[in-house]
């Protein structure tokens, strides 16, 4: 049996315009083009030690990013005219520590690229103190 690892790569659409998509990684999420390769036309981006291939002819996927600041992001962006399609929302609250620490609490965004994928921003807040 073989050992698998840690996640390498995802592939997302680069959708038909693949500079209006690497501009938006760029200018509205701050992630910097890694690679570039003309021809075929695909592109790569580092999210940690992740990287994310954008090609054509590949469906839109969905990605979710740890993020800081998730509220500041959402207004400044959503200010500066990018469409969410959901607001900053409570969606799970990790009282057994089943995906980090006991208590915190799990919080999510979701916007998408020119490309059509969506892009999941998550955001773990600590637990609140009940006094």
């Amino acid at each position: 049996m073989p050992a698998i690892g840690a996640v390498r790569q995802i592939a997302l659409a680069a959708g038909r315009d693949l500079d209006a998509t690497l501009a938006f990684w760029r200018d509205v999420l701050g992630m910097n083009l890694h690679a570039r390769f003309d021809p075929p036309g695909i592109a790569f981006i580092m999210a940690g030690d992740i990287r994310l291939l954008f090609t054509d002819g590949i469906p839109a996927g969905t990605v979710y990013l740890d993020i800081s600041g998730l509220d500041d992001f959402h207004a400044s962006a959503a200010a500066a005219g990018v469409p969410f399609t959901a607001t900053p929302t409570l969606v799970h609250r990790d009282s057994e520590g089943q995906f980090g620490p006991a208590g915190e609490t799990e919080w999510m965004a979701f916007l998408k690229d020119p490309a059509g994928n969506t892009i999941g921003l998550v955001e773990r807040h600590p637990p609140q103190d009940p006094n």
